[in-house]
């Protein structure tokens, strides 16, 4: 029986909702009617996603083909909103035509059970069931009543029987050879041309032979290098990825990093460290482009080369977001349960905006917004919680450019109260009293924000060795540059707003005082003599001033040392000409580049020695 709707959408997020449905649902009498236009209502919205979820992956690899940054971002901007905003559309409409989903638990059963039956045989039948209750917890989103952040049959938690190949198999030897690297070139079927294939494989293999140890003496050589059959795609990139299988099983993780720029496609970087993979696959990065149908193999496969990451995140890295956000509820319940703590104060200062508290030994750090801000907020008149969630929901669902942590907003959780320190809960209770309520044994949020735990940047710096400090104040640069090029500001440029990852790689996690870098004015004092009358224009601005040549001292740097490094590597951040030219882009729709691997990973040609 084929179970594929009808619909036909004719571009993403085009309207799939029939008035003639809606009308009937509003008139329908019986529950078995209901059951079925609602149920008919969802699978339309959700064939309308999975159909485009599908298709921008192959847009996105024609838009690396031609260059067209614009439509690159476009795409990802389309890919992470479109799921919510399907489910946006359909809450509200479904509980305003037929108000019993929301209070009738028979009908909703009733709902599931037909709607399985809709979707048996299907691949994606798991994906459709999550679709179906992110939806009903969109209808209960304004009411205080929790809901469960997880698949609720298992009938259809798990894929089809079928496990397709998903990857490429290239052969072996004493050494990696340029004529696998150069076969491994044609995963991504692109439509344009390379700019020196055989040059470039010959760069690959070279990198490949001599960063792993092969052609040694000590006889190890390659079983067999296993590469997905798909092209990564983001912004100006694109990637493949694989692993190699050493002669003793030992894998060893292969990334190449892809360019085009206009004169053909060439391999910019060679990555064999799972550092490497998993600081361009982090959770803080925008999502992936994966040209291949199989999610379910690709996020195994991904997993068995990052295995440190969870399984549900590595969905959330090609795209299926709420997935990884079931899976990281559901892991962060496990941590609690099995390792029997507590929540406690998150490590570093405390928030103005947000009451940060975490687990000892957890991997996340859990976020609530206070009903007002502290004494030291220095942003003037607090626009309130519902802005400053729309900026965390906002940033979850933009280009982040691999600089920005991600975030996942839970809407109605409950928790035992045995979960949190009894300090921490009376802040949260007393602080936070608008958005958390205390029900019997119980404490329920009506928004709980929750993120992967970094060390804050001036705890990480107090420690560290030099060579760890060095890292860290280079890649808060890069950090810093990588936004703009997304035309994100941090207002708030204050070194506490930034956390060190488990692989040493800097990230924004604090978005209260974010906003669009094209909105800022960019000033500047220097230059000026002390006693001058006139007052610079800028000083009467309804805009965010910012004076680039201040910018070092809020980011806390003590070390005086540590503070030449960041001007040596990053002085052109000091710089009125860097920020403006950075807004020039945005203002003529260029897409400047980011940096998301070392520049000791790129390859180097005898023209750049040169």
């Amino acid at each position: 029986m084929n179970n594929e709707s009808t619909v036909r959408p004719r571009h993403p997020g085009a309207d799939t909702i029939s008035c003639e449905a809606v009308v009937e649902l509003s008139n329908a009498r019986s529950d078995e009617r209901k059951i079925e236009l609602v149920a008919q209502i969802v699978l339309n919205e959700f064939n309308d996603y999975y159909h485009w979820s599908r298709t921008i992956p192959y847009m996105a690899q024609r838009a690396f083909s031609a260059c067209d940054w614009s439509e690159s971002v476009n795409l990802s901007q389309k890919r992470l909103s479109m799921y919510s905003a399907g489910v946006h559309k359909l809450g509200p409409l479904l509980k305003r035509t037929c108000p019993q989903v929301a209070s009738d638990e028979q009908l909703w059963r009733g709902l599931e059970g037909r709607f399985l039956t809709l979707i048996e045989g299907r691949y994606e039948a798991d994906l459709a069931f999550a679709f179906l209750h992110s939806v009903r917890r969109m209808i209960y989103q304004d009411e205080w009543k929790p809901v469960d952040y997880a698949f609720a049959a298992d009938g259809a938690a798990h894929p089809a029987p079928a496990r397709p190949q998903v990857t490429r198999e290239f052969s072996g030897g004493v050494v990696m050879s340029a004529a696998s690297a150069e076969e491994i070139f044609a995963i991504p079927d692109l439509s344009c041309a390379w700019r020196d294939s055989t040059g470039d494989a010959a760069l690959v293999a070279e990198r490949v032979n001599r960063t792993v140890g092969l052609g040694g003496m000590d006889g190890t050589g390659i079983e067999k290098i296993e590469m997905i059959d798909a092209g990564f795609y983001r912004n100006r990139g694109a990637y493949l990825l694989g692993r190699i299988i050493l002669d003793d099983t030992t894998p060893v993780p292969l990334g190449l990093a892809l360019l085009n720029e206009g004169e053909g496609v060439f391999v910019d970087a060679v990555l064999t460290q799972e550092s490497d993979l998993h600081n361009i696959f982090s959770s803080a990065l925008a999502n992936f482009h994966a040209t291949n149908q199989h999610y379910h193999e690709l996020a195994n496969v991904l997993f068995e080369i990052m295995p440190k990451r969870p399984l549900g995140v590595h969905y959330s890295t090609i795209g299926f977001n709420h997935v990884g956000k079931v899976a990281v509820m559901n892991d962060l319940m496990t941590e609690l349960t099995s390792r029997n703590e507590v929540f406690t104060h998150a490590v570093g200062s405390r928030g103005t905006v947000a009451i940060g508290f975490s687990a000892p030994s957890s991997g996340y750090v859990v976020k609530v917004i206070r009903d007002k801000p502290t004494n030291e907020y220095k942003w003037g008149e607090f626009e309130g919680l519902e802005t400053v969630l729309g900026k965390y929901a906002q940033v979850h669902e933009i280009n982040r450019t691999g600089s920005m942590l991600d975030n996942i907003i839970y809407y109605n959780v409950k928790l035992a109260r045995a979960c949190f320190d009894a300090d921490l809960l009376e802040e949260i209770l007393t602080y936070a009293a608008s958005t958390v309520s205390l029900v019997g044994e119980d404490v329920v949020f009506r928004q709980l924000i929750v993120q992967f735990k970094l060390i804050p940047l001036t705890v990480y710096l107090e420690t560290a060795s030099w060579v760890e400090a060095e890292r860290a104040v280079e890649s808060l640069g890069t950090c810093i540059k990588n936004n703009a090029a997304a035309n994100i500001f941090n207002k708030d440029l204050d070194g506490r707003n930034y956390g060190v990852g488990k692989y040493q790689k800097v990230y924004l996690f604090d978005y209260d005082a974010v906003q669009p870098l094209s909105g800022v004015v960019i000033a500047t004092n220097l230059g000026r003599e002390e006693g001058e009358e006139d007052v610079p224009d800028w000083v009467f601005s309804d805009d965010p001033v910012f004076l680039p040549e201040e910018m070092e001292a809020g980011l806390r740097i003590d070390d005086r040392d540590l503070r030449r490094l960041f001007r040596a590597v990053h002085g052109d951040l000091l710089t009125v000409d860097y920020w403006e030219r950075m807004q020039a882009h945005h203002r003529e729709g260029r897409v400047p580049r980011v940096s998301t691997y070392p520049e000791e990973k790129r390859l180097v040609r005898e023209s750049e020695r040169a």
